[in-house]
This record gives C-alpha cells, sequence and structure tokens, in this order.
C-alpha cells in the first residue's frame, strides 16, 4: 500500500510538469525573431521586417503577424505557441 501511495504521488507531480502554458506575445515575438536571423539572416531582412524584430519590445502584437509572414515567405514552418 504504502509503495502504491508513492506512486501515485509521484505521478501527480509530474502531471503540472507536462502542462504547456501559452507563452507571452513578447516571447513568442523574440522567438519569430530569432528564427528568422537563424534561417534567413539578419542582412537580408527587408522591408517591414527589421522594424518587426525591433518593435517585439514595444508592440509584439504588431510584429508577429509580419514575422510570421516573412517565415512564410521563407518556406519556414512556424512554431507552436505553447
Amino acid at each position: 500500500m504504502r509503495k502504491l501511495v508513492s506512486i501515485v504521488l509521484g505521478a501527480a507531480t509530474l502531471v503540472p510538469l507536462g502542462a504547456h502554458a501559452e507563452m507571452s506575445d513578447t516571447d513568442y515575438c523574440n522567438l519569430l525573431s530569432s528564427i528568422y536571423r537563424e534561417y534567413v539572416g539578419a542582412n537580408r531582412a527587408s522591408g517591414a521586417v527589421p522594424e518587426a524584430i525591433a518593435g517585439c519590445a514595444t508592440n509584439p502584437a504588431g510584429s508577429i503577424p509580419v514575422l510570421e509572414q516573412a517565415l512564410r515567405d521563407n518556406q519556414i514552418d512556424l512554431p507552436r505557441r505553447n
């Protein structure tokens, strides 16, 4: 019985570790910026992309759609947001 209680309590403590919280807009924007710089290159950024990268700290909601489109335009899959 004691072993069963230990197993149940151990499993119960692992459940929150498996749960994924949705990341903030700023974190997601920074992730998109990082992926863009890594796979496309900061030197190739043009149009609204440099402003979107710079805007992640102050306007992530406006920057995210620009970065998502820039990644899709370069055939780069978008990351999951969880």
